[in-house]
Formats: C-alpha cells, sequence, structure tokens
C-alpha cells in the first residue's frame, strides 16, 4: 500500500480538525478516485465530515453512467454522501474552459450547500508540469507561469507533488476501477500533446527530472508573483494611485499589476485582461502622445485626463 500511504501522507495536513467538512470533486477517473479512497482513510481517524461531489458534464453518451459507477465505487468503499451534479457546458469559449467554466460554477453551488472548511481537488504533478509548458507556448507572465496553486481557499490541491503514476498505483492497491476520459487521449487538445508527445521527448532528451524541475520553476514563480501582486495592491490603496508621474516611477513589473487590478475593480470580468490589453494602458503613462479613449472588455474605458488616468465601465 506505499502509493495510498503517500496519498494519505499528502491530504494528513488538511484533515486534523475534528469538526471540519471537506466536499472533494470527483471525475471518476485515477487522480481522483485516489484522492477519494486516500482522503477516507485519513478521515476516518479524524472523524471529519467528508462529502464527493461528482461533476457530470453531460459531454459524451455514458457520461451519466461513468458518474454512476463512480458513485458505487465510492459508496463501496465507505463513503456515506456522494452527490452527482449535472451540468450543462456552453461551449462558448472551446470544450476545455467551458468545461472548467461549468464545473467550477458547480462547485461554487456545492460550497454554497455545504459550507465546507476545503475543497479537494486531484490535480496532480504532471498537470502542474503541463500547465507551466502551456504557458510558456503561449509566451505568458509570471502569474500563468507559476501554475496551478496549492490552496486558492477553499480549494485545495493536495496531489500537486504526487504523480500520476501513484494515482494509479493507488487504484490498483485498493480495488478501484478508474474511468479512462477517452479526451484524455485526443491528440486535438493541446494538454493532451504535451502530455503525450511534448513532455516524453523532453525526458528522453533533457533526463527525467525535466517534470519536478517544472513544478519546482512553478512554485518559484508563485512566490515572486504572489509578492509582486501585493505590492501592486498595496500601491493602489495609497491617495490618488492613478497619477501619471507616481505610476511612470513603478517598476514595469509592479505598474502593470496595478493597472490590471484597477481595470478589474473598474468593473471588467475577472481573467479577461491579457497583455495586449495592458499595453496600450500602459502606453498612456510610458508613451503618450495624444491617444484617446482605450475600450477593454466588460465596457471599462480608460483615459488620460489631467495627467491621471481615468476608468470607467459603460453599461450597455
Amino acid at each position: 500500500m506505499k502509493a495510498t500511504l503517500a496519498i494519505r501522507q499528502a491530504v494528513r495536513p488538511w484533515v486534523q480538525r475534528a469538526d471540519a467538512r471537506i466536499l472533494l470533486g470527483v471525475s471518476g477517473g485515477a487522480d481522483s478516485m485516489a484522492l477519494a479512497v486516500a482522503t477516507l482513510l485519513e478521515c476516518k481517524t479524524t472523524g471529519v465530515d467528508l462529502v464527493a461531489i461528482i461533476i457530470d458534464h453531460q459531454l459524451q453518451d455514458l457520461s451519466a453512467q461513468v458518474a454512476a459507477e463512480a458513485r458505487e465505487q465510492l459508496l463501496r468503499i465507505g463513503f456515506e454522501s456522494v452527490e452527482i451534479v449535472p451540468v450543462a457546458v456552453d461551449m462558448v469559449d472551446g470544450m476545455e474552459a467551458s468545461a472548467r467554466r461549468a464545473r467550477y460554477q458547480a462547485f461554487s453551488v456545492a460550497i454554497s450547500k455545504y459550507q465546507p472548511d476545503f475543497f479537494f481537488l486531484a490535480h496532480t504533478k504532471n498537470d502542474q508540469a503541463e500547465s507551466v509548458l502551456l504557458g510558456l507556448a503561449r509566451g505568458s507572465g509570471t502569474r500563468s507561469l507559476s501554475g496551478i496553486a496549492e490552496v486558492n481557499a477553499p480549494f485545495v490541491r493536495p496531489l500537486l507533488e504526487i504523480e500520476r503514476s501513484t494515482t494509479e498505483a493507488t487504484c490498483t492497491e485498493n480495488g478501484i476501477s478508474p474511468w479512462v476520459d477517452p479526451q484524455n487521449l485526443d491528440r486535438h487538445y493541446a494538454r493532451v500533446r504535451v502530455r503525450h508527445e511534448v513532455l516524453p521527448v523532453l525526458e528522453a532528451n533533457l533526463g527525467p527530472g525535466i517534470s519536478d524541475a517544472l513544478v519546482r520553476s512553478a512554485k518559484i514563480l508563485r512566490e515572486d508573483a504572489d509578492a509582486l501582486d501585493l505590492l501592486a495592491a498595496q500601491y493602489l490603496s495609497g491617495n490618488d494611485p492613478l497619477v501619471v508621474e507616481k505610476l511612470a516611477e513603478l517598476p514595469k513589473a509592479i505598474r502593470v499589476r496595478v493597472l490590471r487590478l484597477a481595470i478589474y475593480s473598474a468593473g471588467a470580468p475577472e481573467g479577461s485582461i491579457s497583455a495586449d490589453h495592458i499595453a496600450p494602458v500602459e502606453a498612456l503613462v510610458t508613451d503618450w502622445h495624444g491617444q484617446g479613449v482605450i475600450s477593454l472588455p466588460g465596457g471599462v474605458k480608460v483615459v488620460r485626463i489631467s495627467g491621471r488616468l481615468s476608468l470607467l465601465q459603460q453599461i450597455s
């Protein structure tokens, strides 16, 4: 039971309070089923209230059956509370992003219903390495390259230092038959190509420690990004922070964060502001030659007036 023990040790710090309640997101795949069994074993020693939330994205013909089989397995190993939540995926911006949005909307409803202390998700070291490589391919900044956060309250990802091979072995050790999502083999998806083509090539040519190196880099970059975000938030809370002269004195890494935070505060949807959006706004500070109003997602408008930036949201 070596693999099971490794995952139990990963979840152990989060299940020490006997009065705690933990929700656990389950897909039926090896990662989430391994997290489920290990968390259940740990909770049996502490009395933590554990609820499994199985999301049925309804994107495949047998999705309801997969969800039902996952529920049956969880009940068999000792879960008392298992809820299947069907979701509608709108396909607005691609399957992966749309499914993720629908999934987290369902998680939000479950959080409101159960009021958990933590919500466990089963992202692994492999997921982290893949996320960093995808960020590199997009030319992303520090925050994106920092990968997946271990803690983003109430969400906790205890397996970010656990390899997928360990979750698969845990399922085998505990007689669990995980679902193998056919989409995880579909080379149309960039993440699948990274998993099955890019990472193996890197491992073969640069050595077997590439995934570990990517995960270490993500952790360092997250710490750096957190520090820069804190400095930006502190600056923005000061007196009249959008005066151009003051903004111009800031290091660029902090200035762009200040501008992004200010734009979100003005009403832009969270996550909608890219580097391409920020560049013309920063030019109002660093390359001023009479530019006009800049329009951004969410109806936010930015304009330079009398030596300061003015932001407003135009509601249509």
